[in-house]
């Protein structure tokens, strides 16, 4: 894939490389009116203020640009391969992106971005950057101050973030929760890492620690044979049997009720037994924004336990949904795989990040 590289700012202590992947960031009305991708290396031109930023900064474009809904696997591996092919070279990395599945790939790249200690920041906007109270300029600015922060010369981010209207979120702990404000990304389950107001205030005990000796290692190989098992009052067993009974599925999301909590009927239970003796992974996550699955502390999820459902804690299901794909490719045994599962890989639950 060729991708477009243009340099907007070639002076300052410190480099960012922006890599622009696509979403509404980028849009402005054409002559007809509609909505269309501009040409990226211009960003100057609409954002004035970069000028300003005492940062190196490089754009790389993805040749045509994602709308995040449609983004794929390769697209993952295409801005990992970025990041690795120009690790050295910069100091830190922030990635334009659309907001529906933003979470999703601040999730996936959380773990294929093993021995990260550079900053690796998403953001985008819910206004097109054409638009007169765009929310762009003001997420790109604060995400590149951010990326280019530094104590004693090393990052104060080390980690793979998500920046949107004032807030710095854990990549692997973000969701989007809203489509109609600008508050669009919240982190339930985990402290804020900073908020911008005047000063850009850090929660320095959140943050992953520095990590010098850290060497970056970048994972590629992922499965995408998993799903999503939504349960709901009314569910019938022939809707379960159906999504648990494909071949070709390894991995299943089984998104709960509260604190995980699953109908207590014997053809569900058989169900989802009979998935995992066929050797699919069962991880069960909650369907609320906040709060964490407790596996047997109510009598509907005792039986999960006793069958083999995985408990995923106070985990997202963008990040479960990522993980399970991650692990899955990463071809290990079954019983190391079931064990990281329910153990932090890149501190998207609360257990020891390993």
């Amino acid at each position: 894939m060729k991708y477009k590289i243009v340099n907007i700012n070639e002076t300052g202590e410190r480099s960012v490389l922006i890599i622009y992947t696509g979403g509404t960031f980028g849009m402005v009305q054409d002559a007809s009116g509609a909505l269309a991708p501009f040409n990226f290396g211009k960003v100057v031109d609409r954002v004035p203020e970069l000028r300003q930023l005492s940062t190196r900064l490089t754009v790389i474009s993805f040749p045509k640009p994602i709308d995040s809904s449609n983004i794929l696997i390769q697209d993952w591996k295409d801005m990992v391969y970025i990041i690795e092919e120009n690790y050295a070279q910069y100091d830190a990395f922030v990635i334009l992106h659309g907001t529906d599945t933003m979470a999703y790939s601040a999730s996936m790249l959380s773990y294929m971005l093993e021995g990260l200690n550079k900053p690796v920041i998403l953001t985008g906007a819910q206004m097109p950057i054409g638009s007169i109270r765009s929310d762009a300029r003001e997420n790109l600015i604060t995400a590149l101050e951010i990326a280019s922060a530094h104590n004693e010369g090393r990052p104060i981010i080390s980690e793979v973030c998500v920046y949107f209207n004032h807030l710095l979120l854990r990549g692997s702990r973000s969701q989007k929760l809203r489509s109609s404000t600008f508050a669009a990304f919240e982190s339930e389950n985990y402290p804020v890492l900073a908020e911008a107001g005047i000063e850009i205030e850090y929660n320095y005990a959140a943050l992953k620690p520095y990590n010098s000796k850290a060497k970056l290692t970048v994972k590629k190989h992922l499965d995408p044979n998993v799903i999503i098992l939504k349960i709901f009052p009314g569910i019938t067993q022939h809707a379960v049997r159906s999504i648990l009974g494909d071949p070709e599925v390894k991995g299943i999301v089984l998104e709960s009720f509260g604190s995980g909590n699953a109908m207590k009927f014997e053809w569900f239970t058989k169900c989802l037994k009979e998935a995992i003796d066929e050797g699919k992974i069962i991880l069960n996550v909650s369907q609320c924004i906040g709060g964490e699955v407790e596996q047997g502390k109510y009598e509907t999820s005792k039986d999960l336990n006793k069958i083999g459902v995985l408990s995923g804690g106070d985990i997202t299901t963008e990040a479960a949904v990522t993980k399970m794909m991650f692990l899955l490719g990463a071809e290990i045994d079954k019983d190391k795989l079931k064990h990281l599962l329910k153990h932090s890989l890149a501190g998207e639950m609360d257990t020891v990040w390993e």
